[in-house]
């Protein structure tokens, strides 16, 4: 009897499982035997993962019967029951591997760091809750990304944040010089505790929504063209005099997006305090906001999880990957160019000094 498992996904490259138990040889005789196969026939079983087409022996008898699905049930049992405890017995072994992963040492030096949440339904008590997954990523010295750690929390508060921020001190995470994030207030307030010194960079992807949101619909097409020119400016002067031009041909029709945009300009030319070069790439938190769609992929598929084990277990799996990838990949920045530019304002400081 022999099982055909064919994957409801038709791009997938995955070859279709055959999975063969061996009754007899064809022709066989033997004085075990107690019935003879004469041909097969084909049977659907639908069980989560796809449809199944199993090719059942048809006896000369007609005596035979399987225990993998009752007689006209097209829904699996003893399947999903084995899939499950396979599944089961996967995540206990991948526990220790995440465990590790998360826990580990942070002896590398890591100048920029973007930060970012995203949320999950958990069930807590009995009932479903909202949690944030709170994910870090950084540049470390040698210009690569790395996934350097994440965390369950219940809200973005500053105290959420803050605990955040201080398992990765105490994993060795220090003299950070820039963290991009969207405008989390507790990320905000935490980051100040916790790495004083470092810039803010506000997102300027969702900087400019902001804006966008505030401005009436008819004037949004040509005000969005705005916030792009001062991202653009070659240096502070220029995009000051950008956000003059802007606030005198907006103030009247938007006023409220202006008042949006006075507001934040500071935040959002924080990555202007370094080369050229490096600005594109670190002014926004889009990096991480790619990562997060792939967790919200698997995420539509499960819905609630049972725990927050079950949260750290999955998605440290997908995040280690990533690791993997941006470390083993291309250089996410040169960082020659800034190390120039660092000794240089180091240089003029012991002058003025």
């Amino acid at each position: 009897m022999y099982f055909k498992i064919t994957r409801n996904n038709p791009q997938s490259s995955a070859s279709d499982i055959i999975i063969g138990v061996v009754i007899a040889a064809p022709y066989e005789r033997t004085e075990d035997c107690t019935a003879h196969r004469n041909s097969f026939w084909d049977r659907d079983l639908t069980p989560r993962i796809g449809t199944i087409t199993l090719r059942v022996p048809c006896h000369r008898n007609g005596n035979f019967s399987t225990s993998m699905f009752a007689r006209y049930q097209r829904r699996e049992q003893a399947l999903v029951q084995a899939m499950i405890d396979m599944v089961s017995n996967l995540f206990q072994r991948l526990g220790p591997v995440v465990d590790t992963f998360r826990n580990r040492p942070l002896n590398n030096r890591y100048p920029f760091l973007v930060a970012d949440a995203i949320y999950l339904k958990v069930c807590e008590d009995g009932r479903v809750r909202s949690k944030g997954l709170l994910i870090a990523a950084g540049i470390n010295a040698d210009g690569c990304r790395e996934v350097i750690g994440f965390q369950i929390a219940d809200s973005e508060s500053k105290a959420s944040w803050g605990d955040f921020f201080a398992e990765l001190k105490e994993r060795g995470l220090e003299s950070i010089d820039l963290i991009t994030s969207d405008d989390h207030k507790g990320l905000v307030k935490a980051n100040r505790k916790h790495f004083q010194g470092a810039a803010w960079q506000r997102c300027q992807t969702h900087f400019s929504r902001n804006v966008l949101d505030k401005a009436p619909k008819k004037r949004q097409p040509e005000l969005q063209q705005s916030p792009n020119r001062i991202y653009n400016a070659k240096d502070e002067k220029e995009a000051r005099r950008l956000l003059t031009e802007t606030v005198e041909a907006f103030a009247t029709d938007a006023p409220k997006a202006v008042a949006v945009l006075e507001e934040g300009f500071d935040d959002i030319i924080a990555v202007m305090g370094l080369p050229e070069k490096y600005r594109q790439k670190l002014r926004t938190s889009n990096g991480l906001e790619c990562l997060n769609e792939e967790i919200r992929r698997r995420d539509r598929v499960i819905r609630i999880y049972p725990n927050e084990a079950s949260v750290i277990r999955l998605f440290g799996a997908l995040l280690i990957e990533q690791d993997e990838r941006w470390v083993t990949g291309r250089k996410h920045l040169d960082m020659q160019a800034y190390y120039d530019a660092s000794t240089k304002l180091n240089k003029s400081d012991q002058v003025a000094v």
